[in-house]
């Protein structure tokens, strides 16, 4: 997946960028209280795509 894919399905959801890291981006969902990094790669695994969503967006 591309990580601009995730990046705009994470904003659709109600996820905000927390801050920049080195090599992640640390996306924040203020209703569940979750932070996850999200990393900085024009491609981004499936599985690890999947995962991010999951844990950010709760389903």
């Amino acid at each position: 997946m591309k990580r601009v894919d995730l990046v705009k399905q994470l904003e659709r959801t109600g996820c905000k960028l927390l801050r920049h890291g080195a090599k992640h981006d640390i996306y924040h969902n203020a209703k569940l209280g979750i932070s996850q990094p999200v990393p900085r790669h024009r491609e981004i695994n499936e599985r690890l795509a999947k995962k991010i969503l999951r844990d950010l967006t709760g389903k």
